[in-house]
C-alpha cells in the first residue's frame, strides 16, 4: 500500500479546507460538523474562523496549534469525511 500525504491545502470557506494528496486526488473537508460536536474544550478555539485559518501542512498532514492541537487522520481526509467522535 502506497502512502499517501498532504501536499497542499486551502481555506474553501467556512470550516472547510480544499486538501491535495500525493496521489493527484483532492478532496473539500468540512470540519464544521467536527468542531460543533467534539466535547473537548481545547478544540473550541478553532470553531473562530481566525483560529480555523491558521492551519499549515506538517509531515503530510494539517495541523493547527503550536504542538498539534487539532490533527485528524489522512485516510479519513483522503476520503473527504471525518468519522464522529467516539468516548
Amino acid at each position: 500500500m502506497r502512502t499517501v500525504a498532504v501536499t497542499e491545502a486551502e481555506y474553501a470557506g467556512e470550516h472547510r479546507l480544499q486538501i491535495r494528496f500525493s496521489d493527484g486526488t483532492s478532496q473539500v473537508v468540512d470540519f464544521g460538523p467536527f468542531l460543533q460536536n467534539h466535547p473537548h474544550p481545547q478544540h473550541d478555539k478553532y470553531r473562530r474562523l481566525v483560529n480555523f485559518k491558521r492551519f499549515r501542512i506538517e509531515r503530510g498532514n494539517v495541523v493547527w496549534g503550536k504542538d498539534w492541537d487539532l490533527i485528524f487522520p489522512i485516510a479519513q481526509l483522503h476520503q473527504g469525511y471525518l468519522a464522529p467522535v467516539i468516548y
